[in-house]
């Protein structure tokens, strides 16, 4: 499969380079931005309810200490999340995946989910997403990834026509050929996986789609704009459209 459609943009976890992680600000700055998309996180609160936040605990991003899972969505609210990004002075909250979807709904942006049930296994997390993207009625608009594998194949089981994608970090062995075994659609494989030159060139032999993460240095963008990557993930999305845009 080439690459017809140029590469796309999307902001990791919103523009994430320029506001705090995962928080409505930074999808906001995205889509000021002009990326295609973005990509980000999602896990369940003690209650149930899908919140988009990218580690298993509150302590990184917050003033506070434990896991999501343990906290209900009104805790959650409380929690001012920018202290990962001291110098953003705006108090910023956990948005719900649905404050995220309605954000978004009138754009045109594509909106990566990563099903975030690696570490805390999450019942019913891709019933409750799929739920929600068939509720706003935007599966054309969505993808989804994860770096448990038997989850996506879960997702891919309940609904066939959800695009998903396979999250590496380590080395596997022919990941293409394992993707494909797998009936997903993309890979998703960090940026240091592209020293094989010829990396997106077997996705794409396979019929899959390769979307790279988290690709922040200028001359990573060229090489990957260069060898049609369909997606690059980003913290820095101005800075990788005008890349694109002068290619």
């Amino acid at each position: 499969m080439i690459n017809t459609e140029g590469t796309k943009v999307w902001a990791h976890r919103g523009a994430s380079g320029y506001a705090p992680e995962n928080t409505l600000e930074a999808f906001k700055k995205a889509e000021k931005m002009k990326a295609d998309g973005v990509e980000l996180d999602v896990q369940l609160t003690k209650d149930g309810e899908l919140v988009v936040i990218h580690d298993e605990t509150v302590d990184r991003v917050s003033g506070e200490k434990g896991f999501v899972k343990d906290y209900t969505l009104k805790e959650l609210k409380r929690l001012n999340v920018s202290k990962h990004m001291p110098s953003y002075d705006k108090k910023t909250r956990i948005p719900t995946l649905d404050e995220v979807f309605d954000l978004l709904k009138n754009t045109e942006m594509t909106i990566n989910i990563e099903l975030k049930n690696g570490i805390v296994q999450y019942k019913n997390l891709e019933k409750k997403v799929l739920a929600l993207v068939e509720e706003y009625d935007m599966l054309d608009r969505i993808w989804c990834s994860s770096f448990n594998h038997e989850s996506i194949v879960r997702m891919k089981k309940l609904c066939p026509d959800m695009r998903c994608g396979l999250l590496f970090s380590d080395i596997i062995v022919n990941p293409a050929e394992y993707a494909s075994e797998l009936h997903v659609d993309a890979l998703h494989p960090a940026t240091y996986h592209m020293q094989d030159e010829n990396y997106i060139d077997k996705a794409h032999g396979r019929g899959l789609r390769a979307h790279v993460w988290t690709v922040n240095e200028k001359h990573e963008m060229k090489a990957l704009v260069k060898a049609e990557a369909d997606a690059i993930i980003t913290n820095y999305p101005d800075i990788a459209v005008e890349i694109v845009k002068n290619a």
